[in-house]
């Protein structure tokens, strides 16, 4: 990412940022799909450092599930004339919108309501060292919600994506 047009941080990267009190740090705690289902360990959260809110957590994808994808691109290879393997090594990240999971303080585990598990093992990835760009950003949200207009522009900047009910904060 280049500086000048960056807007997303990790909150870890801000010293001067801290989650509020009524809110739970979900760093370290679990993700399931709907079906409780594990996808992963949130491994940290991006913010948008303009609207000062939470955009994102970035999730440490669980093992099972990055081999879940392997497997299927594996099989993919071998009928699809030697297509380039997707994931590098150290691809196990992906992003989630806030506004799509559910927290339960209880059991310090987060809940992805719509996101099934075939769409996250079928997620593109990212490696957390490389961060991530706007390319992969708006591919992912489309993966997420493909039913909305092909052409729309999910980039973090765009308040108008983050307005929308799945970004309020519950």
């Amino acid at each position: 990412m280049e500086n000048k047009d960056r807007n997303l941080y990790k909150l870890d990267e801000l010293s001067d940022y801290k989650i509020a009190s009524n809110y739970s740090d979900v760093r370290g705690w679990k993700i399931v799909d709907a079906d409780n289902r594990t996808i992963g360990t949130i491994d940290n959260l991006w913010v948008n450092k303009d609207m000062k809110r939470v955009v994102y957590l970035d999730v440490k994808a669980d093992k099972a599930l990055i081999e879940d994808s392997r497997n299927e691109v594996h099989d993919a290879i071998a009928s699809d004339n030697g297509r380039e393997f997707v994931y590098k090594d150290g691809d196990s990240h992906v992003i989630i919108p806030i506004g799509s999971v559910s927290i339960n303080k209880d059991t310090k585990i987060v809940m992805a309501n719509n996101i099934g598990y075939d769409t996250f093992r079928n997620t593109s990835r990212y490696n957390a060292q490389q961060n991530f760009n706007r390319e992969y950003e708006r591919k992912v949200m489309k993966s997420y919600y493909p039913e909305n207009d092909p052409d729309s522009v999910y980039y973090s900047d765009d308040d108008s994506f983050y307005n929308r009910r799945e970004f309020d904060n519950k």
